[in-house]
C-alpha cells in the first residue's frame, strides 16, 4: 500500500524536528575543507565525511531548494527521497544494512552489513583490520600476508594465494562475506566468477594522495569509524601534516634530486606510482617523474640525470624478522660499486640508504616517509623515524614489539658501518 500525501507530509516534519534536534545537541559547525571528497553514497554535501549536515543537504535537495549531488542518493536506487534521508541517518548511527561506495577501481559496489567473515587478498589492508580490532573476521589471506611475522596469528589462517591469481575454489569454501583486494585487473574475473553473496571491494592502501580515504571508507565498512579517524588524526595527519608543512615551502631548487630504486637494479618508478608522491611528499624531485609506471631503465640515464640522492629499496633483506643489515650493507655497497656510478653525486657524497619498501605501502606509510625525509633532508626535520614506528606499534596496532630488540628498516651508514 502507498504512502499518502498526509503522511508524506507527516514525516518530513519529524524528519525536520529530528535533524533541529541533532544539531542541537551536537552543536555542529561547519566541517573543515578537505582535499578529497568520501565516495560513499550518504555524503550528499560531499565533504570527507557522513553527518548531519548531509541529512540537512539532502532534506535541501528534496524541497528543491538545492542541487542534487552526486552521492545524495545514499540508498543508490535512482532517486532522491525520504528513504535517502533515512539511510544517511542509519550511516551516522552505524546502523545501516548496506553502504554503497566507489571503491579504488572506481566501481560502485554495494557492501551488506555487518560484515563477518573477511578475505584479505590486500596486504596492507592488515594494519587497519588490526586497527579496527577485528582480527577475529578474518578468514584467509594472500600468500604475502602469511610472511608477516609480528602478527602471527594471520599465518594460521588458510593462504588463498597472490592477490594477482588466488584460489577461487577455496575463497567460496570459506564463505566470506567480503573480499578486499588491491590487484584491479583481477576484479572483472573475481566478480563474474563468485557468488554475488560475496562483496569484491578494492581498497590498495599504496598510494599516500588516497590513503585516508581508503582507511575512513574500511572504518564504515567495518562499523569503526572512531577507530579510523583516531589513526588518522593522532598518527597519519600529525606526522604527514607536519612534514607537509615543511617541505612545501622549498624551492624547487631546495629539493635534491632522488632516484629510487625498486627491487630489481635500475628499475624504478614513474610519476603514477606510490614511491613518485612520496618522493615529492619527502621533499625531493624524483629523476624519472616523466616516466610511467615501474620501468626498468638504461643505467646511463641515471648517470646523466644525476640524483644528489639514491634509496634503495630493501625486500626481505630488512624487515621485522631480520635482526642485522649485514644484507642491506651489501645492497648499498652493491650500487656504489656499479660501472660509471662513480661520479654521481650521491655516490661521491655518500648519500646512496636502503629503506624497507614495505614502509611505504599500508598504514605505516607515515614511517617510511620520515626515513625518506632523513635521507633527503638530514638536518631539516625534527622527526625520529624509529620513535615514530613504536609508537605506530605499541599505541595502534597494539602489538608487543621492541624496535630496539628486532628488526631492522634501514641502513644508513653512517650508523652502521659493518652491517651489524
Amino acid at each position: 500500500m502507498g504512502i499518502n500525501k498526509n503522511e508524506v507530509n507527516f514525516m518530513k516534519a519529524g524528519i525536520l524536528v529530528g535533524i533541529a534536534i541533532m544539531l542541537l545537541l551536537c552543536c555542529t559547525l561547519p566541517a573543515a575543507a578537505s582535499d578529497y571528497t568520501l565516495g560513499i553514497f550518504g555524503n550528499a554535501n560531499e565533504d570527507d565525511t557522513i553527518d548531519v549536515q548531509d541529512v540537512k543537504s539532502t532534506e535541501l535537495i528534496i524541497l528543491n531548494d538545492k542541487g542534487q549531488t552526486q552521492f545524495a542518493d545514499a540508498k543508490y536506487d535512482g532517486k532522491i527521497d525520504i528513504l535517502d534521508l533515512t539511510q544517511i541517518e542509519l550511516i551516522i548511527l552505524g546502523s545501516e544494512n548496506e553502504l554503497t561506495l566507489i571503491d579504488t577501481a572506481d566501481r560502485i559496489v554495494t557492501v551488506k552489513k555487518p560484515v563477518n567473515r573477511v578475505i584479505l587478498l590486500s596486504k596492507y589492508c592488515v594494519e587497519a583490520i588490526q586497527i579496527f580490532g577485528d582480527q577475529d573476521k578474518i578468514v584467509g589471506i594472500s600468500n604475502p600476508i602469511t610472511e608477516n611475522t609480528y602478527l602471527p596469528d594471520l599465518s594460521k589462517l588458510p593462504s588463498l594465494g597472490m592477490a594477482k591469481n588466488p584460489d577461487l575454489e577455496a575463497i567460496i569454501s570459506l564463505y566470506p562475506d567480503l573480499l578486499i583486494t588491491w590487484w584491479s585487473p583481477t576484479i572483472l574475473e573475481l566478480d563474474e566468477t563468485l557468488p554475488n553473496c560475496i562483496t569484491v571491494v578494492d581498497l590498495s592502501f599504496s598510494k599516500p594522495h588516497i590513503l585516508v580515504e581508503e582507511v575512513t571508507k574500511l572504518g564504515y565498512i567495518f562499523g569503526k569509524n572512531k577507530e579510523a579517524s583516531y589513526y588518522i588524526d593522532d598518527f597519519h595527519d600529525k606526522y604527514i601534516d607536519y612534514i607537509k608543512a615543511k617541505t612545501e615551502v622549498l624551492s624547487d631548487e631546495a629539493k635534491p634530486k632522488v632516484y629510487v630504486e625498486c627491487n630489481k637494479p635500475y628499475k624504478t618508478y614513474g610519476y603514477t606510482t606510490g614511491a613518485h608522491q612520496s618522493i615529492g611528499l619527502a621533499g625531493g624531485t624524483n629523476i624519472f617523474s616523466d616516466l610511467k609506471g615501474i620501468p626498468v631503465v638504461d643505467p646511463e640515464a641515471i648517470v646523466v640525470r644525476n640524483p644528489d640522492v639514491i634509496i634503495k629499496g630493501a625486500y626481505a633483506d630488512s624487515g621485522y624478522d631480520v635482526d642485522n643489515s649485514s644484507k642491506m650493507k651489501e645492497l648499498r655497497d652493491e650500487i656504489m660499486s656499479r660501472p660509471g656510478f662513480a661520479g654521481i653525486a650521491a655516490v661521491k657524497e655518500g648519500r646512496v640508504y636502503v629503506v624497507d619498501a614495505n614502509l611505504h605501502y599500508g598504514l605505516d606509510y607515515p614511517i617510511g616517509i620520515a626515513h625518506w625525509t632523513k635521507c633527503i633532508h638530514p638536518d631539516y626535520f625534527d622527526l625520529d623515524p624509529k620513535e615514530i614506528h613504536q609508537e605506530f606499534m605499541t599505541d595502534f596496532m597494539g602489538v608487543d614489539y621492541d624496535l630496539d630488540e628486532h628488526g631492522v628498516f634501514v641502513y644508513y651508514p653512517d650508523e652502521h658501518p659493518d652491517g651489524t
